[in-house]
């Protein structure tokens, strides 16, 4: 039986989706004679400002329906960025307290600043375990959003249910990233679902577990490197991530990702993160394959998250290069592309 508590967190939780509204589609200009549109669905404008919102909120929804939140939990996860802000904020929402452990060095203001707690250890992968046992001592809820996001409910919230009553027409290709694998299950269920003709594509940044692991038929691949494209790539394959939902896996250099980001802040004037440069790179690429064999139709892709922190990394000549990221060559074959 639900709970009296229980039952107005969820609708809280649906009337701050309502609220919210649907995101954008927004055009991205191409050459005219290519035959191909390129939409991009604006995720930035998200209350906490990216593509983790809506998986916070799942995943919320979700632990509160199977009784693994009830009033006054203690909710603790494992991750940094915009993952950690976005629950965060969810917390707040329900009035609950919210631990984020994270890397030593994350920078976790935002976290802050919608009244979580930031706690931070070293190595790195020492966050997982550090959670679990944080939430036991609590005697509270680790959400651990890499192994929930295989088994999320969405409730009408899913990005996949949005975009498709949005486009004119069943793209192509849509093109995401791969962090949890949440966003890129969600869009190949939905495809299969509804028997469409559209095709999944999966970016995928070096260091990545994802496209070795697509590519060569291993789920249980690993690399045991970090992503350094913040909200995208894993060191190992995830349990959200669903192999056989996924038609294609483009890899993307870093660098490119950079200078694609750099070329949707000039069009758009939103100071993009470098994963959005990972998405309309690999969406180019497939819509010159689409130019070069003649084929008409649509690509869609995500603008994951923006904001003046990124003008600080991937839009900062110095970053990049003390990063070892020479955005450069990248930026003339774009504007070689495009044009301009």
């Amino acid at each position: 039986m639900t709970s009296a508590w229980a039952a107005e967190a969820i609708g809280r939780l649906e009337e701050e989706r309502a609220s919210a509204g649907p995101t954008p589609l927004r055009p991205f200009p191409l050459p005219g004679g290519w035959g191909v549109r390129l939409w991009v669905k604006d995720e930035s404008v998200q209350p906490t400002g990216g593509l983790k919102h809506r998986l916070a909120r799942a995943l919320f929804t979700t632990a509160i329906a199977t009784g693994r939140i009830t009033e006054g939990t203690p909710v603790v996860e494992a991750t940094g960025g915009a993952m950690a802000v976005a629950q965060a904020y969810f917390a707040r929402l329900l009035d609950l307290p919210y631990t984020a452990v994270m890397p030593r060095g994350s920078r976790g203001q935002d976290v802050e600043r919608w009244g979580g707690t930031c706690r931070y250890v070293h190595p790195p992968l020492a966050v997982y375990d550090e959670a679990a046992k944080l939430a036991e001592r609590l005697g509270g809820c680790y959400l651990d959003h890499y192994a929930s996001a295989a088994t999320v409910a969405w409730h009408g919230g899913s990005l996949a249910e949005e975009l498709f009553e949005q486009v004119p027409r069943c793209p192509e290709w849509v093109v995401v990233g791969a962090g949890t694998g949440a966003t890129s299950a969600a869009v190949g269920r939905h495809l299969r679902d509804h028997r469409l003709p559209g095709r999944l594509a999966v970016v995928d940044p070096e260091n990545s577990a994802y496209f070795p692991g697509w590519a060569s038929g291993a789920d249980d691949y690993g690399t045991g490197m970090p992503s350094r494209i913040e909200g995208i790539g894993r060191p190992r394959m995830e349990p959200g991530f669903v192999s056989s939902l996924v038609d294609m896996v483009v890899p993307v250099p870093d660098a490119a990702s950079v200078a694609a980001a750099r070329r949707v802040r000039e069009v758009t004037g939103l100071a993009v993160g470098a994963a959005t440069g990972t998405n309309l790179w690999g969406a180019l690429e497939l819509a010159v394959r689409m130019r070069d064999r003649e084929v008409r139709g649509d690509v869609v892709t995500v603008i994951g998250d923006a904001g003046e922190r990124h003008l600080r990394t991937c839009h900062d000549d110095t970053w990049a290069l003390d990063k070892g990221l020479d955005w450069r060559p990248h930026a003339t074959r774009l504007a070689h592309l495009l044009g301009g």
